[in-house]
């Protein structure tokens, strides 16, 4: 357990045959976003296509974009599953063969649509799970086989600038100091960001996953039990997170990943996802605790019937609230400003500035 300080970065691997980009469908708004990287060289390049596929510890999400002449791109399709891959691995130190046949069907299926739809280049980034696990190596070249596109596993410096490069080109008007955090299934980042550059970054093993393994609430929530699961993340918060990350004031809190997006969903009462309402939107301390006491009087089976909750995330949000408050109370935090684009995104940005 504990964190890992992102200076400086270890090398990535990657795994397999070409890398390609990957992404997932809008369950929202499909329209046009602009990220500019650099002036277009002469000659430029006709519309292409790209796909990323961001392979995590609990969901794999897939995105494809169209991008043109200027480097501006929309997005064409996307889409996301959960197929919880680092299911037990707090536990075994290995990923399980169920989890990772079913993040294999996603990911071959991704690619396949990505290149059915005329992606010339998939990207599969893969993060904690992969990255921590024993045999996360070996199952990266077992699904590079057989898909045929190469898995890149990051470290987790590269992880925390692919999602700070994702928040801001979803959103470019974010000035001034920022900190990130992006909460995974296996881990969570946390990003300032000061005077155009990350100021400091750490990931921590503290994901979504082993949390709601080690606190299981499948009835009402009993709250004692909740207080001692956020007093024990707040605690961690304290010891991991370094003087560069909590010294100084912070001018906004911006949360990504899917207790944020949800809890957002939620607060504006969606019947479905609408991605373009959920960006940007601001989470008070007031509309968070609204939404964990309606979560915590409900069991698994009435928070799966939520609108906006996706299969698979019922047991996992009450823990990822818990995060979502105990960082708001260690940065001193009253609203949290919601990005509901993040690291595959962030693959994109940096495709386009590597000229690919």
């Amino acid at each position: 357990m504990g964190s890992r300080e992102l200076h400086p970065e270890p090398a990535g691997q990657e795994v397999g045959a070409t890398a390609e980009p990957r992404t997932r469908t809008p369950r929202g708004d499909a329209g046009r976003y602009h990220f500019r990287v650099s002036t277009p060289p002469a000659g430029a390049r006709p519309p292409r296509r790209l796909a990323t596929i961001d392979l995590g510890s609990n969901t794999v999400r897939y995105l494809l974009v169209e991008v043109d002449a200027g480097q501006a791109w929309r997005v064409v399709d996307q889409d996301q599953r959960v197929t919880r891959l680092g299911e037990g691995l707090a536990a075994a130190g290995a990923l399980a063969e169920a989890p990772m046949a079913r993040t294999a069907g996603a990911v071959r299926e991704y690619a396949e649509r990505a290149r059915r739809l005329g992606a010339v280049d998939v990207r599969v980034v893969a993060t904690s799970a992969v990255r921590e696990a024993i045999n996360g190596r070996a199952f990266a070249e077992r699904l590079a086989h057989t898909t045929g596109v190469a898995v890149a596993i990051v470290s987790g410096e590269h992880e925390a600038r692919l999602t700070i490069r994702g928040v801001l080109a979803g959103q470019p008007t974010l000035a001034g100091s920022l900190l990130v955090f992006d909460i995974g299934g296996g881990s969570t980042e946390f990003i300032r960001w000061s005077d155009g550059a990350i100021a400091a970054s750490t990931s921590l093993r503290l994901g979504v996953v082993p949390l709601a393994e080690r606190f299981p609430f499948e009835a009402p929530v009993p709250w004692d039990r909740y207080d001692a699961l956020e007093r024990e993340i707040r605690d961690r918060l304290a010891r991991e997170l370094s003087p560069a990350l909590t010294a100084a004031a912070i001018g906004t809190l911006v949360g990504t990943a899917g207790t944020v997006t949800t809890l957002a969903a939620l607060d504006l009462g969606l019947a479905v996802y609408d991605a373009a309402r959920v960006q940007g939107h601001r989470l008070t301390r007031a509309a968070i605790a609204a939404q964990l006491r309606r979560l915590g009087a409900l069991d698994l089976a009435g928070r799966v019937a939520l609108p906006c909750l996706e299969p698979g995330r019922a047991d996992l949000i009450v823990p990822g609230v818990a995060i979502v408050t105990a960082t708001m109370d260690v940065f001193g935090a009253e609203t949290i400003v919601v990005s509901d684009w993040s690291l595959r995104e962030g693959i994109v940005a940096e495709l386009l500035e590597a000229g690919r």
